[in-house]
């Protein structure tokens, strides 16, 4: 397709060594039933056939504009992408999602009426690695206050099904380069603090659940990143600076205290961490057990981590359940082995 009309929308999407998915996503955006858009894609120096599926259709339609560059990362490439947009709106789409046809005329009807919102998602559905649909019967919370209450405990917007006002992300200094793996959810709380925000009731994503996200993989990280942001959201909102503000990464939880000047703040930290990881057997092997072990040594509170042994037994997990009861006992009575004298 070839236009020559201003877009409305810029579709901001980053690609890493995604043959398997990227065409079925170009072919979602392609297929909107509002055409007025621009659709700009980083390559993120991919191994694979990406580059090559992505010059295919950017020669069959003038909308669709590729970036080739080395490995930089999501952060680094949604920043290029948001300087490179025209639109006043932007949409962001990940290369293994699905949107639906009616996906950008129902979000930019919504942005056109709401002017004062600032970032619009919708609600989703999922699909599996191999393409299965599983309808989702949850919903994100629809309004602003509704979503502010949600993101004192985790996210409240999918990331890829959002549409923003461009100029406001960039004002705000658009994605953090501490925050990899949950630099929306920092972005959330940044908007939050200033602007309205917003999810539409429609199912207009289909979201991929598959075991190589980056979710998956990071799910630790991300976590650790995650109370850090809402650390950050704390000190804004009592007045006081953003300790992260310039930082390229985040401090790792034993230094916290040392770069950011507040004592204790690992620890408290550590335990927010724990406390969102410690049912999920891929985070207590991805690190989350000796996050929690290190915890008992050091004299944290022991809350329900008797729970956590337990799940890990259902799990399958008997030799670490076994090692968190040993280093339980130790915490809670003193009791520490003594090997027999030779």
């Amino acid at each position: 397709m070839t236009t020559t009309e201003p877009p409305l929308i810029s579709v901001l999407m980053s690609v890493y060594n995604g043959e398997r998915y990227v065409a079925e996503a170009i072919q979602s955006i392609l297929g909107q039933t509002e055409p007025r858009f621009e659709f700009l894609i980083v390559n993120d120096g991919s191994s694979d056939a990406s580059a090559l599926i992505l010059d295919r259709y950017a020669a069959q339609d003038s909308r669709i504009r590729v970036i080739h560059q080395a490995n930089r990362g999501l952060i680094a490439s949604l920043n290029l992408l948001l300087d490179e947009a025209r639109a006043p709106l932007v949409a962001r789409m990940d290369c293994d999602d699905v949107s639906r046809p009616e996906r950008f005329a129902r979000q930019l009807a919504h942005m056109v009426a709401h002017p004062d919102v600032a970032v619009l998602g919708s609600n989703t559905d999922e699909l599996d690695a191999d393409g299965a649909l599983f309808p989702c019967e949850d919903f994100h919370p629809l309004d602003h206050a509704s979503i502010c209450a949600r993101l004192l405990q985790r996210s409240a917007i999918c990331h890829p099904s959002v549409v923003m006002r461009r100029d406001i992300i960039r004002a705000l200094g658009g994605y953090r380069a501490a925050f990899r793996h949950c630099e929306d959810f920092d972005l959330w709380l940044r908007v939050a603090e200033q602007h309205t925000m917003a999810n539409l009731p429609d199912r207009l994503l289909l979201y991929r659940r598959s075991p190589g996200q980056v979710s998956e993989q990071h799910i630790v990280v991300q976590a650790i990143g995650a109370a850090c942001a809402r650390h950050a959201a704390r000190e804004r909102q009592a007045g006081r600076p953003d300790p992260f503000v310039g930082m390229a990464s985040l401090p790792p939880l034993d230094q916290m205290d040392a770069v950011v000047g507040t004592s204790g703040l690992g620890a408290r930290l550590r335990m927010e961490v724990i406390d969102s990881v410690k049912y999920s057997r891929h985070a207590l092997e991805a690190g989350g057990l000796a996050m929690m072990k290190l915890h008992l040594r050091e004299g944290g509170p022991k809350a329900d981590f008797w729970r956590t042994a337990g799940r890990m037994v259902k799990l399958g997990m008997i030799p670490q359940a076994f090692s968190l009861s040993i280093d339980l006992l130790r915490a809670q009575t003193g009791w520490r082995h003594r090997l027999p004298a030779r």
